[in-house]
């Protein structure tokens, strides 16, 4: 009989797909849209879409922090060992690019003052100079977080495919517990 292993609770699995999710489609969005789309009324929708949705983005992250270390299930450690400590640095390093991505995000729109769904628009503050620089970092640093979430995706299958563990189990929908003290 397989071993059963623990699993996140509901709020955690839901949290992190949802950003896993947005993370994606940000990133295609901003890294394509000027490509695939000409200039022009929808063009602009989208990147009105993609503020609002990076805003979403960034309720999320916190909600997602707020949440693990404070009522999210803090799972025990499935190898000890130097693979631990990779995680953890991985872990560490997607969450502080997540937070710079948000934070170089915000600064971005309002330093543009963007639409953001009909007559909502963000003021325009800051030196119009700055866009630029913050745009690139903003896309600089979300591509590294892609890089990384490849990585991250990668060892969840590695362990999933090759290891027959049960890591990639914990996050998976299906199994998530309601119940944050652990309890089935």
């Amino acid at each position: 009989m397989p071993r059963q292993h623990a699993v996140y609770d509901h709020a955690t699995v839901t949290l992190h797909w949802l950003m896993a999710t947005l993370v994606l489609v940000l990133w295609l969005i901003g890294t394509f849209l000027e490509d695939i789309v000409p200039k022009g009324v929808l063009r602009s929708g989208i990147w009105s879409a993609h503020f609002v949705l990076g805003f979403l983005f960034t309720g999320v992250i916190v909600a997602l922090l707020a949440w693990r270390h404070t009522r999210g299930r803090q799972l025990p450690v499935e190898d000890p060992g130097p693979l631990h400590v990779l995680a953890k640095a991985t872990h560490a390093a997607l969450y502080l690019l997540l937070l710079l991505i948000a934070g170089l995000g915000i600064a971005n729109a309002f330093v543009r003052g963007v639409t953001l769904v009909g007559p909502l628009a963000l003021p325009q503050l800051g030196d119009p100079d700055w866009r630029r620089p913050l745009t690139h970092w903003h896309g600089l640093a979300a591509n590294i977080l892609m890089a990384v979430a490849l990585f991250h995706a990668a060892a969840a299958l590695i362990h999933h495919y090759l290891w027959h563990d049960g890591v990639l189990r914990r996050i998976l929908p299906a199994r998530a517990s309601s119940d944050p003290a652990g309890r089935h």
